[in-house]
């Protein structure tokens, strides 16, 4: 067992991997939109039904981000028709433990609002 010393000992400092975490997946639809194609490859208009409120131009920019970060991957089908594939990238799904984690938490301790 390790002892800690006393709190008013410890100096107090953020955690910067914390910070930039939270503030990347903390931005509005970036964690549910992981969470969300961490059930599978998905084109552009069943994510914007899966996530209701969502609007198109906001879904764009996440898809966007999220595939400017690595954390995602876009794919162009050929057609007919055409169309576009999002899906996890290895350091996408690297992520979904944790998001699954903070689900649990959450149904667990948090007021049920928000989509299903």
């Amino acid at each position: 067992m390790t002892l800690r010393p006393p709190a008013d000992e410890v100096p107090r400092v953020c955690d910067r991997g914390l910070t930039r975490a939270f503030a990347f997946l903390g931005k509005r639809w970036n964690g549910v939109l992981l969470g969300t194609l961490g059930l599978g490859p998905a084109g552009f208009a069943e994510l914007a039904r899966a996530l209701p409120g969502i609007s198109e131009s906001v879904l764009s920019d996440r898809l966007g981000e999220l595939v400017r970060v690595g954390l995602v991957s876009r794919t162009v089908r050929e057609g007919p028709p055409v169309g576009v594939s999002y899906e996890l990238t290895e350091r996408g799904a690297a992520v979904l433990p944790a998001l699954d984690a903070v689900a649990r938490w959450a149904h667990e301790n948090l007021p049920a609002e928000g989509c299903r």
